[in-house]
């Protein structure tokens, strides 16, 4: 091999080998930075916690975030409760659940739900089968989600919230008529949901036991 040839072989492995270094360090740096990400989803975040937010000494205990009055008999009953958390858990099934029902599927719904308001869903889907009824939903998003009041009864948590949220509902009829609702305008519905969740429960999950119209 020529010393011209030589010279740029040795080149071009002086920058394959800066190349690869640079990879190397962006992704051990990116791999932390996901870590460090993930560390801190798990971790309540410093705006959670009541009071100052200096970070803690070691061994120092962290406080629970602050809740509602109306949420304080689940904080007695788990001292681990997170209304937040809770409300954006309750909000998701809040808009998941309308949705089902709406598009009448309550399999993917189905375990979230009370066997009594299981069953109230799969007759007013029945009579609305038969009436010969279809009902188009737009859900715009939740406007306002709290927790109205709470309770402990028989070993359950349960948790009445009221949710205040934007929804374009259309009712037809057989021949296509609208006979409830307007497609062209949002309406802002209020209804109060009842969750309940027993207290000694593996399952994080709620369960939804009542609905009814909101004031």
């Amino acid at each position: 091999m020529d010393p011209l040839s030589l010279i740029l072989a040795g080149v071009a492995i002086f920058f394959v080998y800066k190349l690869i270094s640079v990879l190397g360090a962006r992704t051990g740096h990116e791999q932390r930075q996901e870590i460090e990400g993930l560390q801190r989803a798990a971790r309540p975040q410093e705006d959670d916690v009541a009071g100052d937010a200096t970070p803690l000494r070691p061994g120092a205990e962290r406080r629970a975030a602050a809740i509602s009055a109306a949420a304080a008999p689940l904080r007695e009953a788990d001292p681990e409760f997170d209304e937040r958390a809770f409300l954006d858990g309750a909000k998701g099934a809040y808009e998941m659940i309308v949705e089902a029902f709406a598009a009448g599927d309550l399999k993917s719904v189905k375990k979230f739900l009370a066997a009594s308001v299981l069953e109230a869903f799969r007759k007013a889907l029945s009579d609305r089968d038969t009436a010969g009824a279809r009902v188009d939903l737009k859900f715009v998003g939740i406007e306002e989600a709290a927790v109205k009041s709470s309770r402990v009864d028989d070993g359950a948590m349960v948790a009445v919230v009221n949710f205040a949220s934007n929804q374009v509902r259309t009712t037809y009829d057989r021949e296509g008529n609208v006979i409830d609702g307007d497609p062209n305008r949002v309406d802002l519905v209020r209804e109060a949901w009842t969750f309940s969740r027993k207290i000694a429960s593996s399952d994080p999950n709620w369960t939804l036991v009542a609905t009814s119209a909101s004031a």
